[in-house]
C-alpha cells in the first residue's frame, strides 16, 4: 500500500573549497532537518553545473536520511536529479533500492520538494514499506 508523508524541512547548502577550474562546476554539502511525518536529518553531497544562460543548469545529489518516518525508525538514501531550463525546474528524487535500514528496511518511493514563494521548503514523500508481521 502506498503511504504519504509530508511536512516542512530546513536545508543548509555549503559550497566546498575544492572547486574545479571551471566556475560553472561546483560541489556542495547538504544538511537538512525534516519535520512533520518525517522527523529526521539528511546529510548529503551535491554536484552542480551552471550554464551561460541564467536560470539554467543541473544538479545530482546523494542524501542519507536518518530518523523516524511515521513511527518507523531507520535510515534510507535518496538520489536527486534536477535540471533547470530558464527557471523551469524538473526534479526527480527517489529512494535508492535496498538502502533502508532498521524499521525502514525495504522502503521504496519518491519525494517531491515544494518551495513556497516565501522560500520555505516542504516535502511530499510517497513511499511503500513491506508488511510487518
Amino acid at each position: 500500500m502506498i503511504a504519504h508523508a509530508n511536512g516542512p524541512f530546513d536545508v543548509k547548502v555549503t559550497p566546498q573549497d575544492d572547486k574545479s577550474d571551471d566556475p560553472l562546476l561546483n560541489r556542495m554539502t547538504l544538511d537538512k532537518q525534516y519535520h512533520g511525518d518525517l522527523e529526521a536529518t539528511g546529510k548529503g553531497q551535491m554536484l552542480t553545473a551552471g550554464t551561460s544562460v541564467r536560470g539554467s543548469g543541473a544538479y545530482v545529489a546523494i542524501e542519507k536520511v536518518a530518523g523516524i518516518l511515521k513511527g518507523h525508525a531507520g535510515t534510507f538514501v535518496l538520489q536527486h536529479t534536477g535540471t533547470m531550463t530558464q527557471n523551469a525546474p524538473q526534479l526527480s528524487i527517489t529512494v535508492v533500492p535496498d538502502s533502508g535500514t532498521g524499521q525502514l528496511t525495504g522502503i521504496s518511493g519518491k519525494m517531491a520538494i515544494i518551495i513556497a514563494p516565501d522560500g520555505k521548503h516542504s516535502y511530499d514523500f510517497e513511499y511503500t514499506l513491506p508488511k510487518s508481521d
